[in-house]
């Protein structure tokens, strides 16, 4: 049996084998931005979650800490789902959600576990601190989880996704003085959502986004994924627990990005790149799933604005005169086009396969259709059948296009939006062709 050559990403944060989704627990500690994730280290597919654990000082370059949590006790058996982490006198602390089995009624039980270190590496396990008893009756105890906890007025502050009972997905609030006793006070949004269950909500007190992540919700104009994520920009409403969005938006426009997470003390987000209920082709090298860049964040003229965080050098800049060829598997392009008409880029090209985006009607359009191995979904609308994803253009004076391209996922930044998707290319498809019709055009090259 032949065995394939292993390739991995260069700068993109995997488990160091097996399974990966969400990111969980970020937060800058002691000097370092910690990431941990949601992590199966024995298949490359999804098993009981265990927290993977990475360290970095720039953001780009990773390295792996032994693993966080593992589900090994009486309240978390089944799996070490996501959460967050916090800093409290020296101490970090991790709180995520402990499933077990139950014998009297629902498969399952969710409830929200706290866990703590004080050199960030070595967790001891505290127990359950938001459970069942404090829940709401109305709200389904097997459906409540990945808490996202905070400090605001000397309280702590803790989101959870939720679903009602006979109802749909909701986000639901605890606070707390001491991080071990927690009360009820209210429902984020008071209304059902139009997805199955809300997940990974994720508050960010300084800037008053909210971002959060929806299954089984139905498809809109501004995308077409079964599961997606969404920003709010609005206000937080401590004393009755709620929050008053003054617009929602899509999170990323492409086919890979689920559970989007900010750093706690910074304003900087990662996702996971990749979705539920899909094939992932790079379980044949002993990994599955990948961390998006890490993306920084502001709001700004009442949406959520971001770009991509990436160590780079050695940049290479040229003029473009309608046409340029090049060769990029891993780095950051920016493409920076004055009174921009007409556009269509080919990536990881060889002649027969190639990733595509083109502007086309006033939108981006992302084709992954002959980008090499096929990723199926479970989508069955014309364009995920095509391969497409769309994203709306900005049509400004100056465009400005920036391209994160590692093995295995292109990113694609405009005026703030982003668009992110896996590709599988053959190792030899290394090619990249621009046409561009425009006032003027610019193109640089930066190596990670």
């Amino acid at each position: 049996m032949t065995i394939p050559k292993i390739i991995k990403p260069a700068f993109h944060v995997t488990g160091e084998k097996g399974w990966i989704n969400d990111p969980n627990g970020l937060i800058f500690y002691k000097g370092k931005y910690h990431a941990f994730y949601q992590h199966y280290p024995f298949d490359t597919k999804w098993g009981p979650m265990h927290w993977g654990h990475v360290v970095s000082d720039d953001l780009t370059h990773w390295e792996y800490l032994p693993i966080a949590l593992k589900p090994c006790d009486e309240f978390d058996s089944f799996g070490c789902f996501s959460g967050s982490a916090i800093e409290q006198d020296g101490k970090l602390y991790l709180m995520y959600t402990g499933v077990v089995e139950n014998q009297g009624g629902e498969t399952f039980r969710q409830n929200q576990c706290l866990a703590v270190s004080e050199d960030g590496i070595t967790f001891k396990k505290l127990g359950i601190v938001i459970g069942e008893d404090i829940l709401p009756s109305d709200y389904e105890p097997w459906n409540f989880r990945d808490p996202k906890v905070w400090k605001h007025d000397d309280w702590f502050w803790c989101a959870v996704g939720a679903k009602r009972r006979d109802g749909t997905g909701r986000i639901v609030l605890f606070k707390s003085k001491d991080l071990f006793n927690w009360s009820f006070v209210g429902d984020l949004f008071n209304k059902d959502s139009g997805g199955t269950i809300i997940e990974c909500p994720d508050l960010n007190q300084e800037q008053g986004y909210l971002l959060y992540s929806e299954q089984f919700q139905p498809k809109s104009e501004g995308h077409q994924n079964v599961h997606t994520s969404y920003w709010a920009v609005g206000e937080m409403d401590y004393q009755n627990g709620n929050y008053k969005a003054t617009a929602i938006g899509t999170m990323d426009y492409g086919f890979d990005l689920y559970a989007p997470q900010t750093f706690t003390g910074a304003p900087i987000v990662i996702g996971w790149l990749n979705m539920w209920d899909r094939n992932v082709p790079s379980a044949k090298y002993g990994f599955a799933g990948m961390l998006t860049v890490p993306r920084k964040v502001c709001v700004k003229d009442g949406r959520l604005y971001q770009t991509p965080v990436v160590a780079t050098k050695d940049a290479i800049k040229k003029i473009v005169d309608k046409s340029l060829s090049d060769q990029v598997v891993k780095g950051v392009i920016t493409i920076t086009a004055t009174e921009l008409k007409q556009f269509n880029l080919k990536l990881r090209n060889n002649g027969e396969n190639y990733t595509e985006l083109s502007l086309i009607d006033g939108k981006w359009v992302f084709n992954r259709s002959r980008s090499g191995e096929q990723i199926v979904g479970v989508e069955t609308d014309e364009d995920s059948l095509a391969g497409i994803r769309r994203m709306p253009w900005s049509n400004n004076h100056v465009t400005t296009l920036t391209i994160v391209m590692d093995e295995f996922s292109v990113e694609i930044f405009e005026d703030g939006k982003v668009l992110s998707s896996t590709i599988y290319p053959p190792e030899d498809a290394n090619g990249l062709i621009l046409n561009v019709k425009a006032q003027s055009c610019t193109y640089q090259k930066e190596n990670v």
